[in-house]
């Protein structure tokens, strides 16, 4: 079958099936499969396909077509500019959430320490180290098997060796060079639920807890409630369980004028806003996403 063949039969596949974006999602198998981009279905779409790849080609557009996530095919999804692989254990990272690290990164300076509650991918961590100079930090998670995931994604995105696990939170040296590769060396991840085995004080406290509602799940498509982590979406009957806890537990683990981000809900602004502010947290502001909805709360604790 030829490469245009393909991508057209592909296509026509995943429309059936009701997949919203079968164009895209198509390309993209393809172009995984294939080693190719954009440019291949325009200029060499005559080109042969090999048997093989023309075989696991139709074996993930079935896949597809059962609704798993075109990411958990691919094991890589993209995020603040750089590729995180991914799979069934971890939220999928979305561009909703970059706005949240954009935020924390107008803040953050040389030598600060970040903690990342609930870090899944480490998607929010490993970009905020990425981007800055001699910060150090800490994702935790709930789950060992994220936290491969996110082990994985720190040593091939920010390089070199970095801290292995059995160093106790909060002992970690910063170098003093400033070279952007010395981040590989100042972060880890340590399996915890919530603060139970948190040490130390931080100058930023990040989350995207779980925040949807309980009975708000069986809602959403089937590629978010059937195939990513339930521990990671289900925010318990009102959707901000997490955000009571970690804003009151959070108090003890920020150092003096440290601040905590929270990813949240369109609908949420108003009620974290006022968890933080009950908490003692002052000067509270919102940040809407690039659709316009309410997207981030962060505020100072004193």
């Amino acid at each position: 079958m030829k490469y245009r063949e393909c991508y057209d039969w592909g296509c026509s596949s995943l429309k059936n099936a009701g997949i919203e974006e079968a164009a895209l999602d198509a390309r993209y198998l393809l172009e995984h499969i294939c080693g190719t981009n954009r440019n291949d279905l325009l200029v060499h779409g005559d080109r042969q396909v090999d048997e093989s790849q023309e075989a696991l080609y139709r074996e993930l557009i079935g896949k597809r077509e059962q609704r798993i996530p075109l990411q958990h095919l691919t094991g890589v999804q993209e995020f603040m500019g750089l590729e995180f692989a991914v799979n069934e254990h971890v939220l999928i990272p979305r561009q909703d959430t970059e706005i949240l690290v954009e935020e924390v990164l107008k803040e953050l300076h040389d030598g600060m320490e970040v903690l990342d509650m609930c870090t899944g991918s480490g998607c929010i961590l490993i970009s905020l180290l990425h981007y800055s100079n001699r910060c150090r930090g800490v994702g935790v998670d709930i789950s060992e098997e994220a936290l491969e995931v996110a082990r994985e994604n720190a040593g091939r995105l920010l390089g070199g060796k970095y801290a292995q696990q059995n160093i106790p939170v909060g002992s970690l040296e910063i170098g003093h060079t400033g070279s952007q590769t010395e981040n590989a060396d100042l972060v880890r991840f340590v399996e915890s639920d919530l603060f139970e085995n948190v040490t130390g004080k931080y100058e930023f406290i990040v989350s995207n807890p779980p925040y949807i509602r309980s009975d708000v799940i069986p809602t959403l498509m089937p590629e978010v409630k059937d195939h990513e982590p339930m521990q990671a979406l289900d925010g318990t009957a009102d959707g901000l369980y997490f955000y009571r806890r970690i804003t009151a537990e959070s108090r003890a683990y920020l150092k003096k004028g440290g601040m905590l981000y929270f990813e949240i809900g369109h609908d949420q602004a108003e009620d974290v806003s006022n968890i933080m502010t009950e908490a003692g947290f002052i000067e509270i502001k919102v940040v809407k996403d690039f659709a316009g909805l309410d997207r981030v709360v962060y505020g100072t604790w004193i």
